[in-house]
């Protein structure tokens, strides 16, 4: 798979105050790429060295093949951003906004049906902008940023403060989007979302990457404290540690056909976060 993004021990120092330190991950076609962490981890810093609104101190960022200290409009008409700061023109109607962007980037008109209905605003065609909710406005501004079908789309905690159901619909769009071939680079303090869209994770504290991993195989080796939940058939619920003698009640159980369920307890990413650092996500 085609590299799209390329980092080499990225810092950024503002100040004197460290924001990244020695940040090395890849991008490829077809994936999406989690960077995860709280608030004032570095994640928006790094997502503006590589579209090349900030120049890093020091190491080598590359986007498409280009330096990110050097991006020229080619380049900008094959990424697509989608930040708390991307604005809509609440004055026009949804149809407009996207219409106005078609005329910027050379797309044709016919592509704004098409992603109005994959993102489920066919009905708000016509309405203001203004007037749409918080996620109906997230979901246009999503739709405005992959209108141009670029290789690459940055993703600045692109559901928080949305309800499960806008969620639901933005993550079956953003798995579609990587099915076809688009590199997305995800930053979020949600790990229940990493964990559901990302191929790899980066866990990112205080501007340093302190595990870097597919996120079910930094679950699992994690998971120094083994443990099983069994639900049995009237409800009762069971945790069980793997040792002989639990292992062997397990098995009785299971024998006797009284289990209903049974789940391992391996910890989430956020747990993962917490071992690693020692502190919560906030």
């Amino acid at each position: 798979m085609k590299e799209l993004i390329k980092l080499n021990r990225i810092s950024k120092i503002f100040g004197g105050k460290t924001a990244l330190k020695d940040i090395t991950i890849s991008l490829h076609e077809g994936e999406i790429l989690g960077f995860l962490g709280p608030s004032g981890a570095g994640k928006t810093t790094t997502i503006k060295i590589i579209t090349g609104q900030l120049i890093q101190t020091r190491g080598e960022a590359f986007v498409l093949g280009s330096n990110c200290n050097k991006i020229n409009e080619d380049i900008y008409k094959q990424i697509g951003i989608v930040t708390d700061s991307s604005g809509i023109y609440e004055e026009f109607s949804v149809y407009e906004n996207l219409k106005l962007f078609c005329e910027i980037l050379g797309v044709h008109e016919a592509r704004i049906d098409e992603l109005l209905g994959r993102v489920g605003l066919t009905e708000q065609k016509k309405q203001l902008a203004g007037k749409l909710s918080k996620g109906q406005t997230q979901r246009l501004v999503l739709a405005r940023s992959v209108l141009h079908k670029p290789k690459v789309l940055f993703l600045d905690e692109p559901t928080s403060g949305l309800d499960p159901s806008t969620t639901l619909e933005i993550h079956k769009l953003l798995l579609e989007l990587k099915k076809e071939g688009m590199g997305i680079f995800l930053t979020t303090h949600n790990m229940e979302e990493a964990t559901k869209l990302c191929k790899k994770v980066a866990l990112l504290n205080d501007g340093l990457i302190v595990e870097y991993g597919e996120p079910q195989e930094l679950c699992i080796r994690y998971n120094t404290d083994k443990k099983y939940k069994l639900v049995l058939d009237d409800g009762t619920i069971l945790t069980l540690e793997q040792n002989k003698e639990d292992l062997a009640k397990m098995n009785e159980l299971l024998f006797m056909d009284k289990v209903s369920s049974l789940h391992s307890c391996e910890p989430t990413l956020e747990n993962v976060f917490l071992q690693v650092t020692g502190r919560e996500l906030q």
